[in-house]
């Protein structure tokens, strides 16, 4: 027989996932010209793009340009598309191992993480991801429902997503019209009655994880004003001694931004956005029909652990905020596939490089991860493009 990766004798790749991950395993494929390789991509929806399509917010058309570059690789004539095809439903591991050279799992992380605090199953607690897909369009969401009628609403997080949300929130619907956002959720903003978004972060403005660009949108907003406490805007010690030791040029930029809205004066806009830093929430409160009513909050205080990181702790200063809408966005996780051996501390596959391994470590020939799944939910799309690579 012809060896593997000869014309005669392709190199037969499955692809399972369609997201930035999925993508950029092709395109790195493809630049191996002296290989043949005949790549099948499979995805559970009838679209393709993942969350560059499901997650990037409506509002941001230049994020989602990428997928100019993953048409260009769907246009090679060694690859496929098959759409509504899910893995362990209607294919299953010994399938791909007996038409398959190599299979690469690039299935993202499809389950948030929870608050773990009580009365977070109340009437109008959601997770941000639920949110997002629904105003972007998302098969699996487009019944969802959100009540905007009340005058508040809380987002617990401090990461892109959960600013992705708040700017949504407080943009007004003729912003919004010349999105690509959902025609429904379109409609439902236009109803939305929110007056007052707090977004609220466990630790400190240099600890964020929202991007520069990201957070500096938020003083655009037309009809918005923004607040930031003074005294959490500053800096406690650990956190200045570690931002200067590390020269991190984000961190920096996030916190000189979070400084200049602490001293930003009210200008008796229509909608208040208010971040909060140094805080957690403890309790989801509800009213008697079970809906959210409020929010629990504890005071936080930096410290140093064993590995030198500053982290954050509760104190015992607690505040009740008045919210309708509780929006989680604390981090992903992968979810269990079939057969496939999972790290269940990091929400990974386990793996080494990329090379899927059983449980003690030792490689499972022709299976291989990228993307989230392979790393944890860390970096922006172009992460995924040095992350597919070393796969």
């Amino acid at each position: 027989m012809a060896s593997v990766g000869s014309t005669a004798n392709p190199l037969r790749v499955a692809i399972i996932g369609s997201g930035p991950a999925g993508f950029y395993t092709v395109s790195n494929l493809l630049k191996h010209t002296e290989l043949a390789i005949e790549m099948d991509m499979f995805e559970r929806l009838p679209t393709p793009f993942g969350l560059v399509r499901a997650g990037v917010a409506p509002d941001h058309q230049k994020d989602k340009t990428v997928t100019r570059a993953f048409d260009k690789s769907a246009e090679a004539s060694s690859f496929r598309f098959f759409g509504n095809v899910e893995y362990g439903n209607h294919i299953k591991l010994e399938d791909l191992r007996a038409h398959y050279h190599q299979v690469v799992f690039a299935i993202g992380a499809q389950s948030d993480r929870s608050l773990d605090i009580p009365g977070e199953a109340a009437v109008g607690s959601h997770t941000a991801t639920e949110f997002v897909a629904w105003y972007n369009g998302h098969p699996d969401y487009v019944d969802y429902e959100f009540d905007l009628s009340g005058s508040s609403a809380a987002i617990v997080g401090l990461g892109n997503v959960a600013i992705d949300v708040a700017r949504i929130l407080c943009k007004t619907p003729a912003e919004l019209e010349s999105t690509d956002i959902a025609d429904y959720a379109l409609e439902a903003m236009r109803n939305s009655r929110l007056k007052t978004v707090y977004v609220l972060g466990r630790r400190g403005p240099a600890q964020a994880a929202f991007s520069p660009a990201e957070i500096k949108e938020m003083g655009e907003l037309t009809v918005t004003d923004i607040q930031v406490r003074s005294e959490e805007a500053a800096l406690d010690d650990l956190s200045r001694a570690t931002l200067e030791n590390s020269g991190d040029k984000n961190a920096l930029k996030n916190v000189q931004l979070i400084d200049e809205f602490s001293r930003w004066q009210s200008t008796g806009k229509d909608k208040r956005l208010i971040i909060r830093f140094m805080v957690s929430p403890t309790e989801i409160l509800s009213d008697s029909d079970g809906k959210v009513s409020a929010i629990r909050i504890v005071r936080n205080e930096a410290y140093r652990d064993e590995s030198g990181q500053v982290r954050a702790r509760p104190t015992s200063e607690e505040e009740l905020l008045p919210v309708n809408l509780v929006f989680r966005s604390v981090g992903y996780k992968g979810i269990r596939l079939p057969e496939i051996p999972f790290d269940d501390a990091l929400g990974t596959f386990k793996n080494v490089e990329g090379r899927i391994t059983d449980q003690a470590g030792i490689a499972l020939t022709g299976l291989y991860v990228a993307g989230w799944i392979k790393r944890g939910a860390t970096g922006v799309i172009g992460s995924n493009k040095t992350d597919a690579r070393e796969t």
